[in-house]
């Protein structure tokens, strides 16, 4: 029994040193003898303290960075289409004879009024001289008629019958002289012959084919665009035009004429340009890939599609004010290529957020660190050593024990 009042009497007297006791501060809100200690907290280095921004809130966050680029917007429409000469006509004869002589060398350039072909005419213009003569004696006899009709040796009814055998073979006339220019084939407007389809000394009917000409030191191009383009197809829009013969190059051209039917089988609009062709590169027949703007704006600002921030229905940017991150929302117009048209809500000289978004609050601090990859220096204002690990201390080896 003694040895237990002695254990009871020692614990009683620890917990009195340690709760209580001479030189031990009392824990606040805590008595002698009141109930059991409260257990103390010591603070943590770093932590938030209460009402006040937290944990590290004040540290500026590294983030890349660019300014909105100035450019162009464009809102195109790709389509296909196929090239087709300026004018183009198949050299074909009015009048069933033989071809007596070729005027030209296949693919040459010829003039306007050149004459190409000439057929065989002998029998026709054996009827023109007959012709000729005939009107000849015509005249005579409505002279001598007139005259005599002047003396009064003449009758009003040979007079009248002279005018008339006049006028008959005045037609006559000019009809033969017609046949006989129909038998020299010329050209009707300046441009390029293609490869003929007979030989001299054929014997052709009437619209047989002997040569194509072609005009194509301007194209046309044919291409068609669904329906729904109706209302902002307009003619005068350019167009850009590649061909897979000629890769790497682009041509332009400009609608000058939009077909007011619409294709019932592919409920598509078809369009019709020109392409300047002075170079003669192209050729009619050629497949040919088209883009027709719709519409163009100048001085449009442009942004990388990483620095876009869905929220909701609405597109925000984070903006770069006085260092530090502004949430702002923006309105878009074309997107393409990585890139989106801002139309609202930014302007040409602002920065704009690209990556490290998901640190991002309102307000928070931030540092531009260059954009990874681009081996340039840090964007103006950016801290070079931001964002980077520090760089290890080299090692010295250990000499031996």
């Amino acid at each position: 029994m003694a040895a237990v009042a002695l254990l009871a009497a020692t614990g009683v007297g620890a917990w009195w040193y340690f709760a209580a006791g001479p030189g031990v501060p009392k824990l606040a809100g805590v008595s002698a003898g009141k109930g059991p200690p409260a257990t103390a907290t010591a603070p943590v280095p770093g932590a938030a303290k209460p009402g006040g921004p937290p944990a590290g809130g004040g540290q500026p966050v590294s983030v890349e960075a660019v300014a909105p680029r100035k450019g162009t917007a464009r809102q195109t429409i790709a389509a296909v289409g196929t090239f087709r000469s300026n004018e183009a006509v198949m050299i074909r004869p009015e009048i069933a004879s033989r071809v007596k002589e070729f005027n030209f060398q296949e693919g040459q350039r010829v003039a306007k009024g050149q004459i190409l072909v000439r057929m065989d005419a002998s029998i026709d213009e054996a009827q023109l001289a007959q012709a000729d003569a005939a009107l000849a004696l015509s005249r005579a006899n409505f002279e001598r008629a007139n005259s005599l009709l002047a003396r009064q040796a003449g009758t009003e009814k040979s007079l009248d019958e002279a005018r008339a055998a006049l006028r008959r073979d005045e037609a006559s006339l000019m009809l033969a002289r017609v046949r006989v220019e129909k038998y020299a084939l010329v050209a009707p407007f300046e441009g390029v012959v293609g490869l003929r389809r007979v030989s001299i000394g054929s014997y052709l009917n009437i619209g047989a084919d002997i040569v194509n000409l072609e005009q194509i030191d301007t194209l046309k191009v044919d291409f068609r665009v669904p329906e729904n383009f109706l209302a902002v197809a307009k003619i005068g829009q350019t167009i850009g035009v590649s061909v897979d013969a000629l890769p790497g190059r682009s041509f332009e051209g400009h609608g000058y004429a939009i077909d007011p039917l619409i294709d019932e089988a592919g409920r598509s609009i078809v369009i019709r340009a020109t392409v300047d062709n002075r170079e003669l590169s192209l050729r009619p027949g050629v497949f040919a890939r088209v883009t027709l703007t719709l519409a163009q704006r100048e001085n449009a600002l442009f942004v990388p599609e990483q620095a876009l921030v869905p929220i909701g229905d609405k597109q925000t940017v984070f903006r770069i004010v006085d260092g530090k991150a502004v949430p702002t929302p923006v309105t878009l117009g074309i997107r393409g290529q990585g890139e989106a048209e801002i139309l609202t809500g930014l302007r040409p000289d602002d920065m704009v957020v690209t990556a490290g978004h998901l640190r991002l609050r309102p307000g928070l601090p931030v540092v531009i660190v260059p954009v990874r990859g681009s081996g340039g220096p840090p964007t103006p204002g950016a801290s070079p050593a931001a964002g980077k690990p520090p760089a290890a201390k080299p090692t010295q080896p250990k000499t031996g024990d």
